[in-house]
């Protein structure tokens, strides 16, 4: 397993995962998460070009098989999107690139990793919270985060529970 940047050549296989990993939420009923369309490679190379996109690689031929999509918010590193194909979960793939992530955070000063999740899908904040992050109330949000929330819940996001999360690095 290697993480690395993500580049322009990832970004197909990048949308393959993404779509693969909605069988997840199509198990729980959740139709619409699982058929929403995968981030443009126009986003996709915002992220690169920001330095926000980080991949996993498995195997000789350095293809992908998870990645992050990650940016500044508040001073923190917020974790806008992580996803793992499902021919590789369970296999601690997104436990190694979350605490890249959180070791990254920490060389650059800042002194968290946040992101936004799903209360009750067993992958998402249940997992995150067994690898250290918290949920944050209401009134712990930052600005930044408002506005996160705000435009998740105008995608229609909060027709199931949502929580933002925080998790300290070693800056922090």
């Amino acid at each position: 397993m290697r993480i690395r940047a993500g580049a322009v050549g990832d970004f197909g296989r990048l949308q393959e995962i993404e779509r693969a990993a909605g069988c997840w939420f199509r198990d729980l009923g959740m139709d619409e998460i699982a058929d929403d369309e995968p981030p443009s490679t126009a986003s996709l190379r915002e992220y690169a070009e920001a330095g926000g996109l980080w991949v996993v690689t498995d195997g000789a031929e350095d293809a992908p098989v998870a990645y992050a999509l990650t940016e500044p918010v508040d001073g923190c590193l917020h974790i806008e999107q992580i996803s793992v194909h499902p021919g590789h979960a369970r296999r601690g793939i997104g436990r190694a690139l979350l605490a890249e992530l959180a070791d990254r955070a920490a060389a650059d000063g800042l002194p968290a990793l946040t992101l936004t999740t799903f209360t009750d899908v067993p992958w998402n904040a249940p997992y995150y919270a067994r690898l250290g992050f918290r949920t944050l109330e209401e009134d712990a949000l930052t600005p930044g985060l408002r506005r996160i929330r705000e435009r998740e819940a105008a995608a229609g996001l909060d027709r199931w529970p949502r929580v933002c999360m925080r998790r300290e690095t070693a800056a922090g």
